[in-house]
């Protein structure tokens, strides 16, 4: 018998205290391409939405005196007009103002010493934390005679997903001259599908404590073994950039202070200094711009080649087979059932006419999309 504790009341927090502060996401990189900036507001917790910052004027200046401009393509995401790279003679200083007339500049900002992504690669292992699966590492060096080196360190991964219970055949309701369920060819379209997720965290790495130049088996990615998302294929794109030892030290700050998915949510106690300041004192501005050099590789592998004779990671759904009788209409109208097999006398099963699974078992694009992806290679 549990004791009784009495009512037990909703907890709602409130931040009496809470200041919206712009965020700026901003790095320029050596890459001939348009360039980006994201413009946000800080938010409370308890928020759902991130509040992107619209109407904005944002520019970047070159100190041989070049002005490239941005336009906003997407609410908070500016992109400018033009592509340009990042040359190593140059500086190159941020200007953003917003709508409501307040104005932000960084310091001038310089590309640090190149950086080689030497090799990614991939491992099974066992983490610190007793977990096997694969890990994702890489390799870096920076030029002979560099003291020491800086890495922040971005993915995109992109996995095959097969449907395990795809069937040729699926139900569809024709609505006359009354609702019915008939049975029609599969499109080969859900069978088969690909995702792709980028990487939501601060990973970040240094020489500066090595007896060498190089940084080698620098882990990016853990995925366990039991997740779903190597059951076939998987890729992953790494993109490494060389930071200047201020950057360094403001995203590994960042690192410190960051709690939730974002790493710009709500301000921590002692406000984080980036290198971009408002035009009057008491104008609060968190972020910073960066101008870096960047090396990428990619790599793929399969299950097979490291889980050889192993059964594959439970699907992401068990999928339960059911033979549902009521509302069968409106469970294949809605889409939220796949086909498996007619039902048939003493399967045990129940007595609905077909068996069915949920949708996310017999129909990939639930989980993903059909289009093979432009890199991928099998």
């Amino acid at each position: 018998m549990f004791p009784n504790y009495g009512c037990i009341e909703e907890f709602n927090a409130e931040f009496e205290d809470f200041e919206s502060t712009l965020v700026i996401e901003a790095t320029i990189t050596d890459e001939y391409k348009p360039q980006e900036v994201l413009l946000s507001r800080t938010y409370r917790i308890q928020d759902e939405d991130i509040q992107m910052e619209s109407g904005a004027v944002v520019s970047v200046v070159s100190s041989d005196g070049q002005e490239f401009l941005f336009q906003e393509q997407d609410k908070g995401k500016y992109v400018s007009n033009t592509s340009f790279a990042a040359l190593p003679q140059l500086t190159y200083q941020l200007a953003v103002e917003t709508q409501d007339g307040k104005s932000y500049n960084s310091t001038a900002m310089g590309l640090p010493e190149v950086a080689r992504l030497d090799s990614v690669y991939a491992k099974r292992f066992t983490n610190d934390l007793g977990e096997n699966g694969m890990g994702i590492f890489v390799d870096a060096s920076v030029p002979s005679g560099t003291t020491s080196g800086f890495y922040r360190y971005e993915y995109e991964e992109t996995y095959k997903i097969v449907a395990p219970f795809w069937d040729p055949v699926e139900l569809e309701v024709v609505e006359t001259p009354s609702p019915h369920i008939v049975k029609v060819p599969r499109s080969l379209d859900e069978r088969v599908c690909y995702a792709s997720f980028d990487s939501n965290r601060i990973i970040l790495a240094d020489t500066e404590d090595l007896d060498r130049d190089s940084a080698e088996n620098i882990l990016v990615r853990f995925i366990p073994s039991n997740d779903y998302i190597i059951s076939h294929r998987y890729s992953i794109l790494v993109r490494q950039y060389s930071l200047s030892t201020q950057a360094h030290a403001f995203f590994e700050t960042l690192n410190e202070f960051s709690t939730n998915e974002s790493v710009f949510s709500e301000t921590q106690p002692g406000f984080l200094q980036g290198n971009v300041s408002g035009n009057t004192d008491d104008e609060k501005v968190l972020g910073y711009f960066d101008v870096v050099n960047v090396d990428e590789k990619r790599i793929f592998f399969n299950y097979s080649d490291f889980y050889p004779m192993e059964d594959l990671p439970p699907y992401v759904d068990p999928c339960h087979l059911n033979v549902p009788t009521i509302g069968l209409i409106d469970l294949v109208r809605w889409d939220w059932v796949k086909y498996i097999d007619d039902n048939f006398i003493g399967s045990g099963l129940g007595s609905g006419p077909y068996i069915t699974v949920p949708q996310v078992c017999g129909d990939c694009t639930a989980l993903g999309t059909p289009e093979v992806p432009e890199f991928w290679i099998e």
